[in-house]
């Protein structure tokens, strides 16, 4: 299967092991990996914030960009939900509303394709520690991704899999909710990572870059005992040193 990568501007900036664990690991499941130089942001940023009409230059970019790609796959639940969900009330009555609807149907979030469309949940992977869940708001209202990054976790040797109060509550990050609101943010980002260590986990694990800053950031602030990582980091193996 073609499959071409859609590694968000936050995973190419910060965490770009992610990307290229990602791509790893579809490569070894038999995937023919390509990935599009010309792509940039999905525009959600603006589109959060309202600037619509900047959002659209944005997305219509990428709308050229994976116009032939026959599936596309980000280590991303907000960027696929920009794509797949909120690009339909971007484009509705735009001339490129059918073409935004197409593409919709192609992209994936990597746990869900890998467990939905790939029919995997054992990669083979190692871990060593006690991991709690995040959902990421995104990946789990918009998407519906529940179970697939919790399949994939259960399979990984060494991972014991413990589970935290309020796993689906929001970290606080939100975009520029984060920026216009702080100190509520850093509280939300306190309260789930006090669930994480009343669970006795060593490590967050999420799908979303966006939230392991979040989380991580905090956890550096506060010096707490703890961990933020991206399902890949798990999955792959890099990035842990």
């Amino acid at each position: 299967m073609e499959v071409w990568l859609f590694v968000p501007c936050l995973v190419d900036q910060f965490y770009p092991e992610v990307g290229e664990g990602m791509a790893r690991i579809l490569a070894r499941l038999g995937c023919r990996v390509h990935y599009p130089p010309a792509q940039t942001c999905c525009g959600q940023p603006a589109f959060n914030t309202g600037y619509w009409e900047d959002a659209r230059r944005v997305a219509r970019h990428f709308l050229r960009v994976f116009a032939d790609a026959p599936v596309v796959v980000a280590p991303s639940g907000s960027c696929v939900a920009m794509a797949r969900v909120f690009s339909q009330r971007l484009f509705h009555g735009q001339p490129e509303q059918e073409a935004a609807t197409a593409l919709a149907q192609r992209v994936f979030e990597f746990s869900e394709f890998v467990v939905k469309r790939l029919g995997q949940d054992d990669l083979g992977a190692r871990f060593e520690g006690k991991v709690a869940y995040h959902a990421s708001c995104h990946l789990l209202r918009e998407l519906g991704v529940s179970e697939e990054p919790l399949r994939l976790l259960r399979k990984v040797r060494g991972l014991e899999l413990v589970e935290m109060n309020d796993a689906q509550a929001c970290c606080g990050f939100g975009g520029t909710f984060a920026v216009k609101f702080p100190e509520l943010s850093t509280a939300m980002a306190l309260y789930k990572l006090e669930q994480a260590q009343k669970a006795g986990a060593e490590y967050v694990v999420m799908n979303d870059i966006s939230c392991v800053l979040q989380l991580q950031g905090v956890i550096e602030r506060r010096g707490l005992p703890l961990r933020a990582l991206h399902l890949v980091h798990v999955l792959s193996g890099e990035g842990l040193a």
